[in-house]
This record gives structure tokens, C-alpha cells and sequence, in this order.
């Protein structure tokens, strides 16, 4: 070993120095080597390093030593952890070093006894783990800010995902509170992945100067694309489990993988993803778990320590996996489908090959010709070093809204003009003008959340100042779960936010939950419920609604045209796939068979003599009342695009336009009175300088901004005061109006442009078609690139499964179902039993009778009814139909015995099922399924 190799450590001392030694660090990590120099001097510092690659002692050492050197009396250190499954693992991993050196190390958050507060308070520990919303608690008690006095260094873990937020920014203000309290204080900021690095440190310090110390993630990664080719296995894998070959393909390369490796973590994009691929594996009976945000705390630790010991050997996860909650080590990851982002990439994968120097493998398992580019695109940029910014919230006004009462309950009367200070030493609210921030002011005092004294410019407290803080710690908007129920047999089926249904409910509208699709029926606000019923062609149909997806950034996108524009002069002259899919593998880590399927799409395209979209080219096609603008910008400028089109052609036809946006493409579906002329003309016509307004005047009358300016108004304590001037929940109409001349409405309008759309580069794409700069050309019908999109917008494990796992669902449910058989022959046997244990001819016991009706378990009447000697109208048709039941059960057993299980399938219903021929069992459930639907839609004609 060099001096150079233990030159860090020289910068700690002794005791410090000794508990490495006890501890087995020989020598520093990487980012312990570049970052302890600068820290042990007390610089401000963002360290950017891989996960396990040691960050936390790279931080924590030197604070140690410092502690060491100048105890504390209040708290010394806080470590700020975004997620309160890090405050676990960060507790685990420092108490050792606490009890070495004599520290005490504690944690607090949400769930921390009131016992345990009350003792931190009395005796503050040397180190507390924390997160940001409960150092904003800690802001505002007396005892409390009486020990943040003494605090020193403040670490702040996942730096770059709090950059991104209103949390985080929520976060900035805080810790400039925090200086005002206890002086300079060296901050700290740990990342496995920054895309910009300065601003971030400039996020971290406030604008202060900010040391950065790299590690360069890319070069330590080794990531390969796979689409698996189908096999005869899978063929015999997908009757297994009631699934299509392609998906089956996936299960079997993901199941190999897992057993190649001792420990893998399989990342996916959604929690219905994680459950579907779960549901799969768990038929298959192998040791992989699920973990994701919608489990119970209690169900997440019991996988994470499964994993850790060994009993698992994968596990399926989130995004909340990202962010290195301690399981162990992990020797491989992979990703289901594209991770859409460089920076989600790095992130997961850096998850694997926790040793000093080791390489992180992983591999992303891809399942269409999009998803394939878009993914080798990511590998390549991620090996390349080429990550995306961080999205800052730039003078976020909520957040200023939630800091002000914070201040005043912490403070007493406090001048505007200190208040204003402190926030704008907060990076992102260092360009927040006075003038905002007095509006900001005067509408907290109208309502009554601050007292504002104009005379005297100073601001003061209100009853309702207290509660207002205590109920608003968090930036994390506040939702309604609304539960979901079937419509037929009025079981819950799942739960969905409110934003969903805010923004996409509506009955007709189809979604998935469950790996099912389903159709909504009815939506209760009052009850929170939405009512629902299987779709009838559920393989058929593209879900309208996709979630909120993970954005493709437009430089990924971009890159998925240059390889489009690559290929097409070598398909051009005569190159097959495997040929271009060669020539690509030397840029792309992919195998050949994986790059010839994605290239195929592109050699289709060329062979119905289609033009290539690519990152110089639009290609707009049309079929019916379909219009589709291939563009490879990225959800973002194609999300904006989309919506000036639509606005401006449905302000045209005076109608309403659809409109889908992807990273590739924006698909509208227009009025037949819109030509394809009409479309060129909006994108050749309009003032690039005009795409903000023009927007703006759209998201007046839009769902969509009024559910973001119900959660901003929250924050200012507005909402309550206008419900309270009208009768309960007020509609989005009135909403909009009421709020719009207000700096709620100016925050919910900044979100929505900030979150979802991209102007500036939109309004360049106009300005770029319209000086020939890009290329618009029109193709008359659909393209093979142009309808790629089509499965872009679903998951492919549900929806094109959805029947296969539809048909079984409904299958299970009626075997198990409970009936009453009734001898309508000799009327005294009766039993109560299941479906599935009914003989497929059923008989009499007593009398040896077939004639036996099938009914309702909760259908007693009807047993009456058959009993009675002498009836009235009512029993007499009761008892015709327990007799066409017994008709129906002598001719066909069993079988009818099933369809009359059914939800509002009588006799007459069910003949007409049996007596159709089919091919296969599918076909008649199918059927089943459909008679279902058509009582759900007519139930409340009967009831």
C-alpha cells in the first residue's frame, strides 16, 4: 500500500484514525481518497459517487472528527435522508462508530415516540438521522431550536433527487432557518448520479462556493440490452401460465438471470409491473419477492431482510430501491423495459457489485423496436458520462407560502424584510422578486394563516398559524385514495389516487389495475368510489390513461432518430437488419439478434415505401380520422406540441381533438372536417413565440391545472376558505375562476409548465420547420414506426395478457362460488355447496331425480316458493324459473350449473350461452363475461 493510497485517512485523527482500524478500512474507497481532504477542512462539498462505494463514511468520518474535537452540546450533526427507510438503514450503519468513538447517534421522523422526542429534546444526541419535513418540525419548538443552535455540519443523502422537488426546495429554505439559528454550518450533499453537478452544489450550498468530487459512474458499469428470442420453451411456458410467447420469453430470460447470479435486483417502471411479473414468478414457485411503495411497511422490511439473508434470490422493485436502502449486497440488476432516463439508469444499476473497484453489471431486458433504441441509447449515454440535469423548482410559490407561517410561529413578530432575506439566500428562490413574495404574504394574512401589518411591514402570528404548521410539513401533496369495486359482485379490487381520477376518470374510460382492464362505470366523489366492470375484448383495447410516466428526456429521444437516420441509407441501398444491427453493435452494447428486431421496424417502414422519422425529419401520417406527427423530441416538447395542436385544430373545428403524446410520436384523433392540409398549416403557421400563450388559454378550462391549483391553494390555506364561502366540494369550473387572478393560480400554471412540458424547445421546433431547417413530410395511412407507439402506452404484461388472466380470474371466482342445488322433483333435498364440487351430472340423493335447479345462495325464497302448496303470482313465477334452472341443469350438467353462477345470468341467459358453438373453454367464460357486463351497464334499471 502507497502513502498515497491511505493519504486521506492522515487528515482524521487519531481516534478516528483507530476506529478504521477496527473497523477493517485499510485503505479509502475512491470517493473517500478525493472527498475526506476537502471535508476535513470544512469545506462545503457534493460528493458524487456509485451506491456502496462507501459515501456515508466518506461524509461522516470527518464530521466525526470534528465532534470529537468540539463536542456539542445541543445536536452536532443532522443527516438528512429523503426516505425514512434510509433513517433505518443510516441508524444501523453509523451506531457503530458512535459507540467506538463515545458519539450518541439517533434518529427522528414521523413515527418517533413522543417518549423518545421529549428525550432528544432533554438530551440531544450527537448525530440525529432525519428527514426534511421533520427538521421543519424541529424548526418550530423552543427546546428544540435551543439544540439545532449548536449543529455544525448538515449531510444531506440522495442530494439530487431532493434538487428535483418542492421538497427539496421546501428543504433550502429550512436550511437557511437553520443558519439563522446556528451560524455557518458546512453542508454536505451525497449523490450516486449528478447531470449538473455545479448547479447542484449550488442547490446544496445556497449559492456559496461548493467543492465537487467526482467518481465517474459510467466507466464502472457494465449494461447489456436483451430482447429474448422465443423458444419452444416458451411456447410450452406460456400455456403454463395462461400467457402469451413473447411474455413468456421475458419470465424465462429474467428466471435465468436470477439463477446466473446469487442476488438480483429487477428493477421495473411501475408498481403494476412489479405485481404482474411477481404473479408470474410466484406460479412458478421461485425465491423472488416484490417490493414497492403501495406494500405495508411491514411487507417491505420482511422482503428487504429475506433478501439480505439469502432467502430470496431476486427482487422485484421501484424506484424506491434507487435510493439505497441497505439490502445486502446486489452482484447483478435488471431492468424490465427502457429506465427511460440515464440517471435512472446509473442509479439502479450502480446498485449492483457493492466491493471496492467492482464493476456493476446489469442487464435491461427490452420488448419492442422502441424500447429496444430507446434503451441502447441510455446504456450508451450512461457509459458515455451524458446525464440529464436536474430539474430545479425555480421560485416554487407554495413553498414560500409554507415557509412564511414556519417563520412566524418559530420566531414571533418578524420584519417582512428578514423573512424575505432568508428566503431568497435559498438557491431556488434567489430571483423570487419582493413583490411576489408581498402577494404571497397578503394572501396568507387574507387567510388569516399569518397576521400582515402593513403599517409596520411586519408579520405576526394567527390562531390558526400553529396548526397551520403542524398540518403542513410536508411539500408531498395530500390525496384521496378512491377504492375501486366491481360493479357485479361489489368486491374492492384495488384503490387509485386522485390525481388519477381527476385528471383521466370518467365513465367509458378503460384503465388497468390488477393486471385487468376494466371500464369505468360510475364515480362517487362523495364515497370516493369508482365503480367498474371487465372490458369485453380486454386484448383488443390500449388503456387511455398510462400513469404518470417516467418522462424520456428529449436527448434520448433525439438519439433514438439519429439511429433511425443511420440505418436508413444502408436499408436503402440494399442492407438487411442483421447487416445495420452489425454496425450498430459496435456503438450500442447489445447482442445482434436484439439490434436486428429493433432494426426490422425499421427495414418494414422502408419496405411500404414509408419515410423515415428521424432527428431531421417529421413524418405525418394519416388514416381516417387519425392523424399521427412521428417525432423523436421526447414526452415533454411532443406532450407541448401535442397540446398546440389540439387546441388550435379543435378551436377550428370547434370540437374537441384527442390527443396521445410519447416520446416518438403525437397521435390526435380529429374531426372529419380537419384536413391533413389543416394540420401542416398550425405547424407551419404558428408563431413560435405564441406556444406559451396559447397553452396558457387551453389550461383554463383544463382538469388537469384545476386539480394542481386545488394542492397549491392547500398550501396557502385558500382552499378551505373558499369551500367554506360555497356548500362542500367545489367544482373545477368555479375553482379556476375564483383563483385566477392569484399567486396560487401563478404557481399551479408554473408546475404544469415546469413538470410537463417544454416550451423553449417546442417553440424551436416551430421555428426550425418553418425556416426548412426540419423536414415535414405527409404519408397517406399508417406506418410500421408510426403505429410502434400503439403498445408504447400500456404495460405490456397487463394488457396483452389481460384476457388470458381475465378468462382465469373470472374462472376461479365462479368454481368457488357458493349456489344452492334444489330436486325440483321430489322439493325436500336441498344442499348449499360450491360450484366446483358439483358432479357433472348432478342427481337427487333422496330420489334419484337430474331435475335439479341451480340458484342463488341467498335465493331461500325461492326454495319456499317450490314448496308452497298453494302460490300467489309472485312464488308461481319464482318457481317457473327454479324449474327452467332444473330444465337446463338435466340437459347440460355441470355446465349450466356454471352460467347460471354468473352475475345476472338466469336461465334464459345461460342457454343462449351454452347453446352457442365455440372452439375452446375461453370462449364460453368469454361469454359469461360479456352477459356480466351487460347486467353491470343495466343494473340499475332492475334494482
Amino acid at each position: 500500500m502507497t502513502d498515497g493510497d491511505v493519504a486521506a485517512f492522515t487528515h482524521l485523527g487519531s481516534t478516528v484514525r483507530g476506529a478504521l482500524s477496527e473497523r477493517g478500512f485499510s485503505r479509502p474507497t475512491p470517493p473517500q481518497q478525493l472527498a475526506i481532504p476537502p471535508l476535513s477542512a470544512g469545506q462545503q462539498t457534493l460528493v458524487i459517487a456509485p451506491t456502496g462505494s462507501g459515501k456515508t463514511e466518506t461524509a461522516m468520518l470527518p464530521v466525526f472528527d470534528h465532534l470529537l474535537e468540539d463536542p456539542p452540546e445541543g445536536f452536532g450533526a443532522l443527516y438528512v435522508t429523503p426516505l425514512r427507510a434510509l433513517n433505518r438503514d443510516m441508524r444501523e450503519r453509523l451506531e457503530w462508530w458512535g459507540e467506538y468513538l463515545d458519539l450518541a447517534v439517533d434518529v427522528r421522523h414521523g413515527d418517533t415516540t413522543q417518549y423518545q422526542r421529549g428525550k432528544q429534546a432533554e438530551n440531544p444526541p450527537d448525530v440525529l438521522v432525519t428527514t426534511p419535513e421533520t427538521l421543519q418540525a424541529m424548526l418550530t419548538g423552543e427546546r428544540l431550536r435551543g439544540a439545532l443552535q449548536d449543529v455544525s455540519h448538515v449531510v444531506i443523502d440522495e442530494v439530487h433527487e431532493l434538487a428535483a422537488s418542492k421538497r427539496g426546495a421546501q428543504l433550502a429554505v429550512g436550511l437557511e432557518r437553520l443558519q439563522d439559528l446556528a451560524g455557518p454550518i458546512q453542508r454536505i450533499g451525497l449523490s450516486a448520479t449528478v447531470g449538473d453537478p455545479d448547479e447542484v452544489g449550488q442547490f446544496l450550498t445556497g449559492g456559496r462556493p461548493c467543492e465537487i468530487r467526482e467518481i465517474d459512474v459510467g466507466s464502472n458499469i457494465d449494461v447489456t440490452v436483451r430482447e429474448p428470442e422465443i423458444t419452444d420453451e416458451d411456447e410450452r411456458l406460456a400455456g403454463e401460465l395462461m400467457t402469451e410467447p413473447d411474455t413468456a420469453s421475458h419470465v424465462r430470460l429474467i428466471r435465468n438471470l436470477v439463477a446466473k447470479h446469487e442476488s438480483t435486483l429487477i428493477f421495473v417502471n411501475t408498481r403494476q409491473t412489479a405485481e404482474a411479473l411477481g404473479s408470474r414468478f410466484t406460479e412458478l414457485d421461485l425465491p423472488i419477492g416484490v417490493h414497492h411503495g403501495s406494500l405495508s411497511k411491514e411487507a417491505r422490511i420482511d422482503v428487504e431482510d429475506r433478501f439480505k439473508a439469502g432467502d430470496l434470490e431476486g427482487l422485484l422493485c421501484t424506484s424506491s430501491m434507487e435510493l439505497g436502502i441497505d439490502v445486502g449486497r446486489v452482484d447483478h440488476v435488471i431492468q424490465y423495459q427502457s429506465p427511460r432516463q440515464v440517471t435512472r439508469l446509473l442509479q439502479r444499476i450502480g446498485r449492483a457489485g457493492h466491493r471496492q473497484d467492482a464493476v456493476s453489471s446489469g442487464t435491461i431486458v427490452t420488448t419492442r423496436p422502441d424500447d429496444t433504441l430507446e434503451a441502447v441509447a441510455i446504456a450508451r449515454r450512461a457509459r458515455d458520462g451524458e446525464v440529464e440535469p436536474a430539474a430545479i423548482h425555480e421560485g416554487s410559490l407554495d413553498v414560500v407560502a409554507n415557509q412564511i407561517p414556519g417563520f412566524v410561529q418559530s420566531r414571533g413578530s418578524t420584519p417582512l424584510c428578514e423573512a424575505y432575506e432568508t428566503v431568497t439566500r435559498a438557491y431556488p428562490f434567489r430571483d423570487l422578486p419582493e413583490e411576489t413574495f408581498r402577494e404571497v404574504v397578503s394572501e396568507l394574512h387574507r387567510n388569516r394563516i399569518v397576521w400582515f401589518d402593513e403599517s409596520e411591514d411586519s408579520l405576526g402570528a394567527t390562531g390558526g398559524t400553529w396548526q397551520y404548521v403542524y398540518a403542513n410539513l410536508s411539500m408531498i401533496p395530500d390525496e384521496e385514495s378512491y377504492e375501486v369495486h366491481d360493479i357485479a359482485s361489489s368486491t374492492q379490487i384495488g384503490t387509485l389516487d386522485e390525481r388519477f381520477v381527476v385528471n383521466f376518470a370518467q365513465p367509458g374510460e378503460v384503465f388497468i389495475q390488477r393486471g385487468e382492464m376494466w371500464r369505468i362505470a360510475e364515480i362517487d366523489d362523495e364515497e370516493c368510489r369508482v365503480k367498474v366492470s371487465p372490458i369485453e375484448d380486454p386484448a383488443g383495447e390500449v388503456p387511455s390513461w398510462t400513469g404518470q410516466e417516467i418522462p424520456v428526456p428529449a436527448a434520448v429521444a433525439g438519439e433514438v432518430g439519429e439511429i433511425r437516420a443511420v440505418a436508413e441509407p444502408q436499408l436503402s441501398a440494399g442492407a438487411d437488419a442483421g447487416a445495420v444491427s452489425r454496425e450498430l453493435a459496435h456503438r450500442y452494447p447489445a447482442d445482434e439478434y436484439t439490434l436486428t428486431e429493433a432494426c426490422g421496424q425499421l427495414e418494414r417502414q422502408l419496405e411500404a415505401e414509408a419515410p423515415m422519422p428521424t432527428v431531421d425529419r417529421l413524418v405525418l401520417e394519416r388514416q381516417g380520422r387519425t392523424i399521427v406527427l412521428n417525432a423523436p423530441f421526447g414526452h415533454m416538447i411532443n406532450e407541448t406540441l401535442g397540446r398546440v395542436l389540439s387546441s388550435l385544430l379543435g378551436q377550428q373545428a370547434g370540437s374537441s381533438v384527442g390527443l396521445e403524446t410519447d416520446p416518438y410520436r403525437i397521435e390526435l384523433e380529429v374531426p372529419t372536417s380537419v384536413a391533413t392540409s389543416d394540420v401542416l398549416a398550425v405547424l407551419e403557421d404558428t408563431d413560435p413565440d405564441h406556444v406559451e400563450a396559447i397553452i396558457e388559454l387551453g389550461l383554463k378550462r383544463s382538469d388537469a391545472l384545476a386539480f394542481r391549483l386545488a394542492q397549491v391553494s392547500a398550501k396557502f390555506g385558500a382552499l378551505k376558505r373558499w369551500q367554506n364561502a360555497g356548500s362542500g366540494r367545489l367544482s373545477n369550473e368555479r375553482l379556476l375562476a375564483a383563483l385566477e387572478d392569484t399567486p396560487m393560480y401563478e404557481e399551479a400554471v408554473r408546475e404544469v409548465f415546469h413538470e410537463d412540458l417544454d416550451v423553449d424547445r417546442a417553440s424551436d421546433v416551430l421555428e426550425r420547420l418553418q425556416s426548412d431547417e426540419l423536414e415535414l413530410v405527409t404519408h397517406r395511412g399508417r406506418t410500421p414506426v408510426g403505429q410502434g407507439g400503439r403498445s408504447s402506452g400500456k404495460e405490456l404484461l397487463a394488457p396483452e395478457n389481460a384476457d388470458a388472466s381475465v378468462i382465469k380470474t373470472v374462472k376461479e371466482r365462479l368454481q368457488n362460488d357458493r349456489i344452492i342445488l334444489l330436486c325440483t322433483h321430489c322439493t325436500e333435498w336441498q344442499a348449499k355447496t360450491k360450484v366446483r364440487r358439483v358432479a357433472d351430472q348432478p342427481e337427487c340423493p333422496d330420489c334419484g331425480s337430474t331435475r335439479i335447479a341451480s340458484l342463488n345462495p341467498w335465493a331461500d325464497e325461492v326454495v319456499q316458493a317450490v314448496r308452497a302448496e298453494e302460490k300467489d303470482d309472485e312464488q308461481a313465477s319464482m318457481t317457473e324459473r327454479a324449474y327452467r334452472s332444473a330444465s337446463l341443469v338435466q340437459s347440460h350438467g355441470r355446465q349450466a350449473v356454471i352460467a347460471m353462477a354468473a352475475r345476472g345470468v338466469g336461465p334464459h341467459n345461460a342457454a343462449r350461452i351454452i347453446n352457442k358453438l365455440r372452439e375452446d373453454e375461453a370462449e364460453f367464460y368469454r361469454d359469461i363475461l360479456s352477459k356480466e357486463r351487460e347486467y353491470a351497464r343495466t343494473q340499475s334499471f332492475w334494482d
